[in-house]
């Protein structure tokens, strides 16, 4: 078996840690009563796609780079909003219009897991979109 280039190591492991943060959020979730809401049920499938699509593109990390790449900015797309929820929580009731369980406090709100969520996010975001432009160039 040959080695794997650093640029596929890196990116898999990108994809191991947005994968491994997101399973620790989701696990307090799933079966709560947050996968029930109007909102926040729509949000939590959503992120539980994301979740698969995000151990799809670990696997594909190593043999087909751009695919995996794509896979994992759907994913991406897909898990934001689910972390955006936890940390400014204003906007989401103030478009989405209902009854609401907790009365809003303030918009804005400091969730340490969703922070990691956040920049796990952005970091497999640069590292896949750095997959579509290297180019090999044979001399």
């Amino acid at each position: 078996m040959g080695k794997f280039p650093k640029d596929k190591v890196r990116q898999a492991i990108a994809y191991l840690v947005c994968t491994f943060v997101l399973w620790l959020q989701l696990d307090d979730l799933n079966g709560s009563e947050f996968s029930g809401g109007r909102l926040t049920g729509p949000l939590l499938k959503m992120a539980d796609l994301g979740f698969l699509l995000f151990l799809l593109a670990l696997i594909l990390a190593f043999f087909f780079r751009r695919a995996a790449a794509t896979i994992a900015i759907a994913a991406t797309l897909l898990c934001l909003p689910f972390y955006l929820f936890f940390l400014v929580p204003g906007p989401y009731l103030w478009i989405f219009k209902g009854e609401y369980s907790d009365p809003l406090y303030r918009p804005f709100h400091w969730d340490n897991r969703a922070v990691i969520g956040v920049f796990s996010l952005l970091l497999v975001a640069i590292l896949s979109l750095r997959s579509y432009s290297k180019v090999k160039v044979d001399l």
